[in-house]
């Protein structure tokens, strides 16, 4: 098993780096392929996808990202390109944050993720991720959809602010307002 990679970014392919370790390049799949620059020193904590079909590196630039990583592919339906997708389009912050808050809308936004896979993460993880159980109620933020959209407001519109608040002890008033002055925008 390869713990982690030093050494210097060779190449730049989609979502790929190659990374020349003391004259072996180590092709490793990475979320944020912006972060990788030509030329650039880098370490990054791996881990070893093998399947029958296919067998390929995942890197990450801190261990939380990892931890994150191995806890969301356990969850029934994530694989790892999901996963580092998923991350691609966030932060370890901001899915430690949807989870505690029990905000699906949040989740359902990254890539590759919909609404069952999405309560299915807070379900497996609310405890793992965040270190304390999940704070929060899951209806609130149901709550809050249903008045918005009383009010007038588009489904995806409501989807997209919603996915934006994670404030695991508001109540529905308070992420109701948050939600209004984000939508009045």
């Amino acid at each position: 098993m390869i713990y982690f990679l030093k050494g210097k970014v060779t190449m730049v392919d989609g979502d790929t780096v190659v990374v020349d370790v003391h004259d072996v390049g180590y092709q490793v799949l990475v979320s944020h392929i912006s972060n990788y620059i030509i030329g650039d020193s880098v370490f990054l904590y791996t881990y070893n996808v093998v399947r029958e079909d296919e067998q390929y590196l995942v890197g990450f630039s801190t261990i939380e990202e990892k931890k994150v990583f191995l806890s969301l592919i356990k969850v029934k339906g994530l694989g790892p390109k999901t996963v580092i997708n998923a991350l691609s389009a966030t932060t370890v912050e901001g899915i430690r944050n949807a989870i505690s808050a029990n905000n699906v809308a949040y989740l359902k936004k990254l890539p590759g993720i919909g609404a069952k896979a999405a309560a299915q993460i807070i379900l497996d993880l609310k405890g793992e991720l965040t270190g304390t159980k999940v704070k929060g109620d899951p209806s609130v933020y149901e709550e809050v959809y249903d008045a918005l959209k009383e009010l007038g407001f588009k489904g995806a519109a409501i989807d997209r602010v919603l996915a934006t608040i994670n404030e695991p002890d508001a109540s529905s008033e308070e992420i109701l307002k948050l939600a209004l002055s984000k939508l009045r925008k």
